[in-house]
């Protein structure tokens, strides 16, 4: 199993998602951030309220847990939706998860995901 971690635009979260939703992956986590970084685009940097010292932009993580197989499918499909062109369009982090459990019932591993 993977677990793609992606920072995208917060403008761009709609349409990732809708995509994301079209092939078929409907479990996802969107949390709220704020990004900082060489690479962000000056036209969505602003003073942070919640970090007054820093010149944030508004960033979405998007994680999903997958199998190893649709890896790619997954990358192809936010890179594909996230992209605008410009600088700060964001990243994505891919990580091996050893197993998952449902806490809910005994579901264990892909079956679980």
């Amino acid at each position: 199993m993977k677990l793609i971690k992606a920072y995208i635009r917060y403008r761009k979260v709609e349409e990732v998602h809708n995509a994301l939703r079209a092939a078929g992956f409907d479990s996802m986590t969107f949390v709220e951030a704020e990004g900082t970084g060489q690479y962000t685009d000056k036209e969505e940097t602003h003073i942070s309220e919640k970090y007054p010292f820093a010149e944030a932009y508004r960033v979405i993580k998007l994680e999903v847990l997958v199998a190893d197989k649709q890896e790619n499918k997954i990358i192809k499909i936010i890179r594909d939706n996230g992209r605008t062109g410009y600088r700060g369009d964001g990243m994505i982090l891919v990580a091996p998860i050893d197993e998952a459990y449902k806490i809910r019932n005994e579901g264990k591993g892909v079956q679980s995901i």
